[in-house]
C-alpha cells in the first residue's frame, strides 16, 4: 500500500512514526504551507491533491474539519480511500452528502476511525434492533476546554465545581466544538444519529483525563461505557487514542482476517 497523510499536527506525526515502525511509509503528507521543526522530516510533501503521486492506496486525515472539508472529496474522486479522525464534520450534511457522492464516482471509501472513543461496535449491533435513546457525556479538566465556546460560558481558570456548559443534541455539539466533540460525532454516526443522540459537556477541576461516557438502551437492552483517555504529548488538546484508531484503521485495510 502506499499511504498518505493529510495534516503534519501532533496526530499526524504519532500516525507516521507508527507508519514508518511496520515500514509503511508514509509515502507522501498533504500540507497547507511546510511545517517548521523537522517534522516529518525526509517525508515528500505535496500541497494539492493534484500532486499527489499516482498509485496511492489511501490517505490518513490528521488535519480536522477543514482538512477534511478541503480535501476529501478530491481525494475519494480520484479513487483513493481516505481514512478520519475528523467525524465532527459530518455533522454538516451538505458536506457528508458531497463525500458519499465523491466516493460514489470514485468508487472509493470514505473510512470513519473510531478515534478517542470506543463500544461503537457495540452501537451499531444494537442501532440494528432499534435504539430508545443514546447519550454521551464528555468530561474534561477545564484546560482541555480552551478555545472552544465553553470560556463564554464558564471562568475556566478559577472553576471549583464540575459544571455542565452544553447540553443539545450531537449535531449542536459537533457544529459547536469543532475540535473537542469528534467523539459524540461517532456516537452519533454510529448509533441513533446526529439528532437523536443527546450530548452534555462538562468542565471538571478534579478529573485529570479526558472521560467519554455513553449511555444507550434499545430493543438490545442497555449498556453504558466509559474510558479515561490520556492525550498526546506533543499536545494536550489531542487524544492518544484517536490517532492509534487511524493506525488500527490502517492495519484493518491490509489485515487478512478483521474484527
Amino acid at each position: 500500500m502506499k499511504i498518505g497523510i493529510i495534516g503534519a499536527g501532533a496526530i499526524g506525526q504519532y500516525v507516521a512514526d507508527r507508519l514508518a515502525e511496520r515500514e509503511l511509509g508514509p509515502h507522501v503528507v498533504l500540507v497547507r504551507s511546510d511545517p517548521a521543526g523537522g517534522v516529518m522530516e525526509g517525508v515528500p510533501r505535496v500541497r494539492s491533491v493534484d500532486d499527489l503521486p499516482e498509485g496511492m492506496s489511501v490517505m490518513v486525515d490528521c488535519a480536522g474539519h477543514a482538512g477534511l472539508a478541503a480535501h476529501g472529496c478530491a481525494i475519494l474522486e480520484r479513487g483513493i480511500g481516505l481514512i478520519t479522525v475528523s467525524l465532527g464534520a459530518l455533522a454538516d450534511p451538505d458536506l457528508a452528502d458531497a463525500l458519499a457522492d465523491a466516493a460514489r464516482r470514485g468508487r472509493a471509501q470514505l473510512h470513519l476511525a473510531s478515534g478517542a472513543i470506543g463500544a461503537l461496535d457495540t452501537l451499531q449491533a444494537a442501532r440494528v434492533g432499534g435504539l430508545d435513546a443514546v447519550t454521551y457525556i464528555g468530561r474534561k479538566p477545564p484546560l482541555g476546554w480552551r478555545g472552544s465556546p465553553a470560556e463564554q460560558q464558564l471562568d475556566l481558570d478559577t472553576l471549583s465545581a464540575a459544571a455542565v456548559h452544553f447540553e443539545g443534541t450531537a449535531r449542536e455539539a459537533a457544529i459547536a466544538y469543532p475540535k473537542n466533540a469528534n467523539v459524540a460525532a461517532a456516537v452519533a454516526l454510529a448509533g441513533a444519529g446526529f439528532d437523536a443522540t443527546r450530548v452534555q459537556l462538562i468542565a471538571d477541576p478534579v478529573v485529570t483525563a479526558n472521560i467519554h461516557e455513553i449511555h444507550a438502551t434499545g430493543a438490545f437492552g442497555g449498556f453504558t461505557f466509559r474510558i479515561e483517555g490520556k492525550t498526546l504529548p506533543d499536545n494536550p488538546r489531542s487524544s492518544a487514542l484517536a490517532a492509534m484508531s487511524a493506525i488500527a484503521a490502517i492495519e484493518r485495510q491490509i489485515a487478512p482476517v478483521t474484527i
